[in-house]
């Protein structure tokens, strides 16, 4: 049975049209159940810490190792000097764009390997079934660019989802840092202080709610306060969170006063905020000309001299 070409691009467009209502409504419909889902991530990390801490105390002379999950990754595919390295910033791009499965880095890695294998047999399918004739040189040309996009999509969707997620915490951490400096200035220490304001910014910012629940959870866990600040940047990626990092390991180490930490990073951050938008608004007019010309002024020329045009047509 062969398929017609009007056929083929029908259901593309069908298919396209329902992936694009999807991902419309999938947010709204998530919504609901995303903070009970962030909730509990924290729980199960706060359990993770405490049983790996009892361990630690119960046998301090364990020789047992801790096995990060790119090791574990690499352990499992059997080609550790291969892909550690690469192992290991898959797994840091993944935890940037929210991703912290265990399974994570296993799901990505078995997508990039089978998702150009199921786009080229589709494409040769849609060829195979097409009535018209195309040549092998074609055929070939084809399959290999729908393989290609099959092999670099999954990366451009998780950097995609990245920057979104950066961009999200960016835009709602200066509003928490004032929280902090107000926690902090009432006589909270520096952990109830992050907890609280982590679960005031689930409603507002599920991520950056779950990222300060975790660093809570890590501050109250682990033995060194620094190595919570430094896991905290690297699963977040952002240069506000880098600094404010950074910020809360010198006030740490040089025994700096907190509040005043925060209360300087926090006017940095707006200072940058603002700054950032007023360099959108300025490069707004150059990014309007193009669409301008090709969209707008033909339509207006359209219809001030259509008018004109059809009389003298007519005249004629």
């Amino acid at each position: 049975m062969s398929i017609s070409f009007e056929t083929i691009l029908i259901v593309l467009c069908a298919l396209g049209a329902a992936a694009s209502f999807l991902a419309f409504l999938l947010p709204y419909l998530d919504r609901a159940e995303k903070k009970q889902r962030v909730m509990d991530t924290i729980a199960e990390k706060r359990k993770t810490l405490y049983k790996d801490t009892r361990d630690a105390v119960e046998n301090p002379k364990s020789n047992k190792k801790n096995v990060s999950a790119a090791q574990t990754i690499s352990m499992f595919f059997q080609i550790e000097k291969l892909a550690g390295d690469l192992a290991v910033k898959w797994r840091t791009q993944l935890n940037q764009a929210g991703y912290r499965s265990p399974k994570a880095v296993v799901n990505y890695i078995i997508l990039r390997i089978a998702l150009p294998i199921v786009l080229g047999l589709i494409a040769i399918f849609f060829l195979s079934a097409s009535e018209k004739t195309i040549s092998n040189g074609a055929t070939f040309f084809i399959v290999m660019i729908a393989a290609a996009a099959g092999a670099f999509l999954p990366n451009v969707l998780l950097k995609n989802q990245g920057i979104k997620r950066q961009e999200e915490l960016n835009l709602s951490f200066p509003d928490a840092l004032d929280l902090m400096l107000i926690c902090v200035q009432g006589g909270l220490g520096i952990e109830p202080t992050i907890d609280r304001v982590g679960k005031e910014t689930l409603e507002t910012s599920p991520s950056l709610g779950e990222e300060l629940g975790l660093l809570s959870a890590e501050l109250g866990l682990l033995p060194d306060r620094k190595t919570a600040f430094q896991n905290f940047s690297s699963r977040v990626g952002s240069g506000a969170v880098r600094t404010f990092a950074n910020a809360m390991i010198q006030a740490e180490q040089y025994g700096t006063g907190v509040s005043k930490a925060l209360r300087v990073l926090s006017d940095d951050l707006r200072d940058q905020r603002m700054a950032t938008a007023e360099q959108k608004a300025a490069a707004l007019p150059p990014k309007l000309t193009v669409p301008m010309i090709v969209f707008f002024l033909p339509a207006l020329f359209i219809v001030i001299l259509g008018p004109a045009v059809i009389q003298a047509m007519a005249a004629q």
